[in-house]
């Protein structure tokens, strides 16, 4: 609650506007049955009616109507722009703190997840505050202003409804601490849900090959029968709120009703004064089955809420320190002292792992799936921080280093292509945005993409989505080599940078590649063997240790687990 409060504090002038206003429309609105009372008063009996009193009473009356239907008006408008500027400000939020997250929280939450809370929980939370604004303040302006007519009336029936009013705060109270559980799972179900739909989507191809249908439908129906369940009972939870304190509002009505008719029938009250007094009552009661209906809502908002807010105070990923070196003029001296990385604290990854890179060297790396060769890359492109030693490039430790400026002299092409929507020009120039036409060309030339990217519709300014749908996976994997053809970083990455492409194809870029790694810092990752044997180091790992280093000939003299794997891919 203290996070909203702090939200709605930056626009405390439309608060301000809309509480005046709300104010001016409840006294206004409670003025309203004062005048009804007396008009009552002036028709005595048949033939005892004082027009001239009842047409100047109803002219006020008018008057009344008009004002308080501008003012709420104005009321509406302040509360609609302090919730749709507070729903814009938390996805702001949302959406700047997913920029700057750590890659491990990207990585342990599904992408569906973080869309449901971004998108649906924000909704669900504004339905809730704006209902909050428009009816929780005229509500208790409305509550507080009845009792003090009605105690100006007469206080002994004014006591008869505060006596009675508990009850129904004890029933909404009651009833809203069991409703707030049930929006809570309601909200957290809908987040699995679309985190499904958004993976089945997304994985179509996946799910028809391997004939996932089934499964994906059964899993979906057990999600969805868990979501209209808890639907179900937070609506039936909520939906007995208003009926329950309507109930108790018909005891106080009818307690009014009678004491009143006591008093006129005494002569303490007028017979339009009891008209006014159950007026009041009637306009008494109202708040406290709009102020249930509004806890209910704020019970599905405040679930909401608390979903966005985990989001938004989500430790962000290290920023770059003060001092943080500008890498400039790169070496390519890469060294790894003592790195130690796990994923998940329990589970050892990389322990101790030692390793000095000189300038221009070729250094691949092999191993079986899982051994830690892309989590070596995630580290040098600190996509994650190590847990134990250090990384230096050109003698600073890369957490001395902005991100950026590191990053950016780094050339990257993985086994998984990174396309964005747009033209093929917007994708092969990301790393270099003032490139001019004639660098393009070259260096889709240079990586054999140039004669494809003509045959396309309307060749480089042909648009894609971000999945390349209408390329070939090997056609999508030229792009990302021509990026890198393009920037002409000083340090390369390249993971199993040809498996997508055609043996004659990939023996021409290998060749460009040669060429380009020259007097480059280069990292391969490969589980073709053949294609490394030219590397200056070659580094064997085997769950998370480098068991074996140095060139491919020595490599195969020590007739060890290189020597066996390197082997083991001409064996029939």
């Amino acid at each position: 609650m203290k996070k909203i409060f702090n939200l709605i504090k930056t626009y405390w002038h439309l608060l301000i506007i809309s509480i005046i206003f709300a104010t001016i429309t409840i006294i206004l609105t409670l003025y309203i049955p004062i005048l009804t009372g007396d008009i009552i008063d002036l028709i005595l009996e048949p033939g005892k009616v004082y027009f001239t009193g009842i047409i100047k009473l109803l002219i006020i009356m008018g008057v009344t109507i008009a004002i308080t239907a501008f003012s709420q008006w104005i009321m509406n408008v302040c509360n609609n722009k302090i919730t749709y500027n507070i729903v814009r400000d938390i996805r702001d939020k949302a959406f700047k703190k997913i920029e700057i997250l750590p890659l491990k929280y990207i990585d342990s939450h599904s992408y569906g997840e973080v869309v449901s809370k971004v998108i649906t929980d924000v909704d669900q939370f504004a339905d809730g505050l704006l209902m909050g604004f428009s009816q929780l303040f005229t509500g208790l302006i409305t509550i507080i202003g009845t009792l003090f007519f009605m105690l100006r009336i007469d206080v002994k029936i004014a006591l008869v409804v505060i006596c009675i009013t508990p009850i129904s705060l004890y029933v909404a109270s009651f009833i809203a601490k069991r409703t707030y559980n049930m929006f809570k799972l309601q909200s957290q179900t809908r987040g699995e849900q679309t985190a499904l739909i958004d993976e089945m989507i997304e994985n179509q191809k996946v799910v028809q090959a391997f004939g996932y249908e089934k499964e994906a439908l059964d899993k979906f129906d057990e999600i969805n029968g868990r979501l209209a369940n808890y639907s179900l009972k937070a609506t039936f939870y909520s939906s007995i709120t208003n009926p329950s304190t309507r109930f108790v509002n018909g005891l106080v009505y009818t307690g009014v009703g009678i004491f009143g008719a006591l008093s006129a029938i005494g002569g303490g009250i007028s017979i339009g004064q009891l008209f006014t007094f159950l007026s009041y009552a009637n306009q008494y009661t109202k708040p406290f089955n709009e102020i249930s209906g509004v806890i209910t809502e704020f019970q599905n908002a405040y679930a909401c809420a608390m979903r966005i807010f985990e989001l938004i105070d989500e430790e962000a990923q290290i920023p770059d320190s003060k001092n943080a070196k500008v890498l400039e003029d790169t070496k390519g001296i890469v060294e790894l002292q003592n790195v130690s990385f796990s994923y998940v604290h329990d589970k050892k990854l990389l322990e101790s792992i030692n390793l000095s890179v000189k300038q221009g060297q070729r250094i691949a790396i092999v191993g079986p799936t899982g051994c830690g060769k892309t989590t070596i890359i995630n580290l040098l492109m600190r996509f994650y921080d190590v847990d134990n030693g250090s990384i230096l490039v050109d003698g600073t430790d890369i957490r001395n280093i902005t991100r950026k400026s590191l990053r950016s002299n780094f050339g990257m092409v993985l086994q998984d292509t990174w396309l964005k929507s747009g033209t093929i020009r917007e994708n092969i120039i990301m790393g270099k945005p003032e490139a001019t036409d004639e660098e393009i060309i070259t260096a889709a030339k240079l990586s054999h993409a140039h004669s494809f990217i003509k045959r396309l519709s309307n060749g480089y300014d042909t648009i894609i989505n971000d999945d390349g749908g209408g390329l070939s996976q090997g056609q999508k994997q030229l792009l990302c080599i021509t990026r890198i053809m393009l920037r002409l970083p000083p340090m390369l990455i390249l993971d199993e940078a040809t498996s997508s492409i055609d043996t004659r194809t990939e023996i021409k870029i290998q060749q460009a590649f040669s060429k380009l790694m020259e007097g480059r810092t280069s990292f391969i990752i490969a589980h073709r063997l053949s294609t490394i044997q030219d590397a200056d180091i070659i580094l064997v790992m085997k769950d998370g240790n480098i068991i074996e280093q140095g060139k491919h000939e020595e490599l195969l003299e020590l007739n060890g687990f290189y020597s066996n794997l390197f082997l083991s891919q001409f064996s029939l």
